[in-house]
């Protein structure tokens, strides 16, 4: 049986390349080609791929949208993007709507006919750049959960654990709009735990409390 696959992106560019590798391997074939959100939707449901293959950024919609039908409707659908975007907040989307795979678009026709065989195989193909980014995201998430256990060493600060973790991130210089995310916050949250570790250390500033907190003790290089 060959793989069913089918293909939405709005950028001919990328489409027809990707469909004629698809189509040249002996063991896949598309069975559609769509450049919007609503065909896509449309395919999805009379057609019904093994794979589909869609990038995020479409002119009527999210291709998260899509994703998450397919997860919904055809749960032994795979689903691979194939996407200009690489920020993490694209990839966690995409991941929780279903997505099982994730390429940026310099991979060639070649690369996505290779990991398209990976995918239904039971991988989940990941670029190099965006694999590298979530690590780097999971190891200070970690080290600021190992941070924020160990008590302070100057009772007068008393922070509380969460406090200890946005401080020991702030300190490695991630921005308000990166931590919320690593702690599953709103920004707002993190503006209001940033406010009470000021009042508590007696400082005005981001500087002023990472100086305030090593020199206390209360934070680890």
């Amino acid at each position: 049986m060959k793989l069913r696959v089918l293909i939405v992106d709005d950028d001919p560019s990328v489409l027809q390349p990707f469909a004629a590798a698809v189509e040249a391997a002996e063991d896949m074939q598309v069975v559609g080609q769509a450049a919007t959100l609503a065909a896509g939707l449309h395919l999805l449901r009379n057609t019904r791929p093994d794979v589909l293959l869609v990038d995020l950024g479409l002119p009527d919609g999210d291709g998260t949208v899509l994703i998450a039908e397919a997860a919904r409707s055809l749960p032994d659908c795979e689903a691979m993007v194939v996407t200009v975007f690489g920020d993490e907040s694209h990839v966690l989307a995409a991941i929780e709507a279903g997505a099982t795979g994730y390429l940026l678009k310099d991979a060639s026709p070649t690369e996505i006919v290779e990991q398209l065989r990976v995918l239904k195989a039971g991988g989940s193909p990941i670029s190099a750049v965006i694999a590298r980014q979530m690590l780097r995201r999971s190891a200070a998430w970690a080290q600021a959960q190992r941070s924020a256990s160990e008590p302070a060493v100057d009772g007068d600060a008393n922070l509380s654990p969460r406090e200890c973790e946005v401080l020991q991130l702030c300190a490695k210089g991630y921005s308000y709009e990166e931590i919320a995310p690593m702690l599953a916050v709103s920004r707002h949250t993190v503006t209001t735990f940033v406010k009470r570790i000021y009042r508590k250390l007696q400082v005005h500033s981001r500087t002023e409390a990472v100086y305030e907190a090593r020199r206390m003790g209360l934070l680890r290089d």
